[in-house]
């Protein structure tokens, strides 16, 4: 009696191996040179105001770009799997407003603002992930409509009130304006969760799936991915983000009203797209749209500086939006035309 072993699986194809290497060497490259362009940047305008690099120079941009590398951080874990959170700047706002609330008058601590602030946006996440993965609802119209659903319930909970910084915690206050050796704590919580999410999406196969799922769906579905409940979980954590971003952003200002972070939706999504995450999914790192997040951040502190009108600031990132969207169609339509090629070059050969 003969045993027949089971084959092994078979390696993917070298023409996708190649692809799938050129695709990466480009998002790379690009994700060097935002670096770049964001380090001439800042001695450009060092040069010109030797005070923007100074220590509290230094601190202010790094404390303004902490919450939105946070939440280019969660979105880039929803967009790789090629969908879209647009609810994100609704949801800081309602869980900076309800932390604020929630602390008024009291002495909590920092702890219990950041827990609730982030059991909000899961509660938000939740609801975007579950109509999403299993509603089977266009990510765009879900979280289109989550964005003003949330926005007219902060509206509606607020009246016109405003929670002022004198009525927050000095504790929470800390939070926001204090340091250890020098550095701000936002910015090293925005690292801290930077790097473990980086290394989650690299190491564990849950995150490595996620990219599988943004490469190819119907791909990833044949190789056994679960993708609904990978996608509902891209969504949790998106939402958490953004939840424990707004509690960071009441301990950061102190004052709070209801349309905090209105229109922060779109400029995160500029910073993540920026960053060399591609907007069909499947590429990018938190790497780059953390570098995404911190050169649309300079360049609105440069205008300042510089007295520029802000006005430039949304047409510059109008700008560089387009130009990373057209990069990565450019990237896809060489890719496609080479593996074509090579295919065809194969097919002949046989």
């Amino acid at each position: 009696m003969t045993t027949t072993l089971p084959r092994p699986p078979a390696a993917p194809p070298a023409d996708a191996r190649s692809a799938r290497s050129l695709v990466d060497a480009v998002f790379r490259a690009r994700e060097i040179s935002i670096a770049g362009a964001l380090v001439l940047l800042l001695v450009g305008t060092w040069i010109t105001n030797p005070r923007f690099l100074s220590d509290q120079g230094v601190k202010d941009l790094l404390l303004n770009a902490s919450i939105l590398v946070l939440l280019a951080v969660g979105q880039t874990v929803v967009v790789i799997t090629r969908n879209i959170d647009l609810s994100v700047g609704s949801v800081v706002g309602l869980s900076a407003f309800a932390c604020g609330t929630f602390v008024a008058g009291t002495d909590h601590g920092p702890l219990t603002v950041l827990l609730l602030g982030t059991a909000i946006g899961v509660l938000c996440g939740l609801v975007n992930g579950a109509l999403v993965s299993f509603g089977k609802v266009p990510a765009l119209v879900v979280t289109l409509g989550t964005l003003y659903i949330i926005q007219g319930i902060d509206y509606w909970w607020a009246q016109g009130r405003q929670i002022s910084a004198n009525e927050v915690p000095d504790a929470v206050l800390r939070l926001g304006s204090g340091s250890v050796l020098g550095i701000p704590y936002l910015p090293l919580l925005g690292v801290a969760v930077l790097a473990v999410t980086a290394y989650y999406l690299r190491s564990y196969r849950s995150g490595r799936e996620l990219y599988a799922i943004g490469s190819s769906p119907q791909a990833a579905r044949l190789a056994g991915v679960p993708i609904r409940r990978r996608v509902f979980g891209a969504y949790l954590f998106s939402g958490a983000v953004a939840g424990f971003a707004g509690a960071l952003w009441l301990a950061r200002f102190g004052t709070v009203v209801a349309d905090n972070a209105r229109g922060w939706e779109l400029t995160v999504v500029s910073a993540v797209v920026v960053g060399g995450v591609a907007v069909v999914g499947g590429v990018g790192s938190v790497w780059g749209a953390a570098l995404g997040a911190l050169l649309l951040t300079t360049i609105g502190s440069v205008l300042v500086v510089l007295k520029v009108d802000a006005f430039w600031q949304g047409a510059i990132t109008g700008a560089l939006l387009l130009a990373a969207i057209s990069v990565d169609r450019i990237v896809n339509l060489r890719v496609t035309r080479a593996l074509t090629k090579r295919s065809a070059r194969h097919g002949n050969g046989a």
